[in-house]
């Protein structure tokens, strides 16, 4: 049985084919296609039968898909015959607001729910739906899965999600935490127990998925308690360019001073803040970490409150958990930024985290884990894969959905 992850943005697919193998998933090819309705855009396509690479003009999503259909049935790099091969095909979903807390099959229900959160992921959701919609046209015979960033936060208890507003702008418009990239927490968090060697129902795991967007999750027995992202991904930890948590006062100041407008604020704070704004220069952290490797006190001054962040809400989520079993970093600055990490670390000795710089350089060689041996507390460095748990959702219910075939 084959299966089809989608990941659409507004510009962009990404794609996995995988086959379930008994047991097991084995990924059969990937790719991505590029800046979707723009002047030109890219298309690239890699099996280990060959690869597929190209620049043209892909007007819709729909065109898109229809180029990966293309690739996938390609004489000589295809993995498929035709598109009946595809038995289901799995959409990440940002936002399912607190109406699903679960992977399910798409109907007009769930594309209703999708459409009706995008208010709140106005960048994702719309993207979201476009991807199924799409996918439905050129794969009609697929079981259509949709598994939700936000689902494995629904776990949360009333004190952690409620705002401490008035309780009627809960029950009007559903104002609370909602959290995300709960499909990254949920895998590294199952990793780590699987690396320790120990039942996840058993463990208190605090899992920071670092990327340009960026969170922090406390799991405890696999459920998720508590998370640093809100009732959007602006809010908690500094990031590539949003601000994460800010003093709401902010807000009434910025536009009396500034004579901004919402809008204006909104999007000040989700795309011209974080590491963007702190360092003037850039959010990528690999150009940060060069330059205040030079002694740019700019990319020092970005990169130290971001690593304050991520410090802070590690100290309250041990709280939080009464202790902490594990400490797990992932996505692209948690996988790959060796120096991030070690300023995140430091100082917490006297808790139990004691970080082994020689691990810390090469996770992987290690295990993925970088702590010492003397450290209470286990830290792994751990790559996520978000489609993996997409796909093992998306075959159970494709399963499910044929009778067990």
């Amino acid at each position: 049985m084959k299966i089809l992850v989608l990941n659409s943005g507004s510009s962009s697919i990404k794609f996995r084919v995988y086959e379930a193998r008994g047991g097991s998933l084995e990924e059969l090819a990937r790719g991505i296609v590029e800046r979707i309705g723009e002047e030109v855009s890219y298309f690239t396509y890699k099996s280990p039968r060959g690869e597929i690479r190209y620049e043209d003009v892909i007007g819709s999503h729909e065109e898109g898909l229809r180029r990966v259909l293309k690739a996938l049935t390609d004489p000589e790099a295809g993995v498929i015959g035709d598109p009946s091969e595809i038995a289901g095909v799995g959409h990440r979903v940002v936002h399912g607001g607190d109406v699903v807390s679960e992977p399910v099959v798409i109907d007009e229900g769930v594309e209703e729910a999708i459409e009706r959160f995008a208010v709140m992921a106005p960048l994702h959701n719309p993207a979201n739906l476009a991807g199924i919609r799409a996918a439905k046209k050129v794969f009609p015979g697929a079981v259509h899965v949709a598994v939700f960033d936000t689902a494995f936060h629904q776990t949360l208890p009333e004190e952690a999600y409620l705002y401490a507003i008035p309780y009627e702008y809960y029950e009007k418009y559903r104002v609370r935490r909602y959290g995300f990239h709960g499909i990254s927490h949920m895998y590294v968090a199952e990793k780590a127990a699987e690396l320790m060697g120990r039942p996840l129902g058993e463990l208190r795991i605090i899992t920071c998925h670092l990327g340009n967007g960026a969170s922090v999750a406390a799991v405890k027995g696999g459920r998720s308690v508590e998370t640093s992202m809100g009732m959007t991904p602006l809010e908690g930890l500094v990031m590539g360019t949003r601000s994460g948590d800010i003093d709401p006062s902010i807000f009434y100041f910025l536009m009396k001073w500034e004579g901004l407008s919402a809008d204006d604020v909104y999007e000040l704070l989700n795309k011209r803040s974080g590491l963007l704004g702190l360092s003037g220069v850039t959010n990528d952290v690999r150009v940060l970490t060069e330059r205040m490797l030079s002694g740019d006190r700019a990319a020092e001054r970005a990169l130290r409150v971001y690593a304050h962040r991520v410090k802070k809400y590690i100290g309250a989520y041990m709280a939080v958990l009464g202790g902490v079993d594990a400490i797990v970093f992932t996505a692209g600055v948690g996988e790959k930024s060796a120096l991030v990490r070690r300023m995140i670390l430091e100082g917490l000795e006297e808790l139990g985290i004691v970080l082994d710089e020689e691990r810390n350089e090469d996770p992987a060689a290690h295990g993925y884990l970088i702590s010492s041996d003397a450290s209470k507390v286990k830290v792994y460095a751990i790559p996520t894969n978000e489609e993996l748990v997409i796909a093992r959702e998306t075959l159970r219910l494709a399963r499910e959905r044929m009778g067990g075939g």
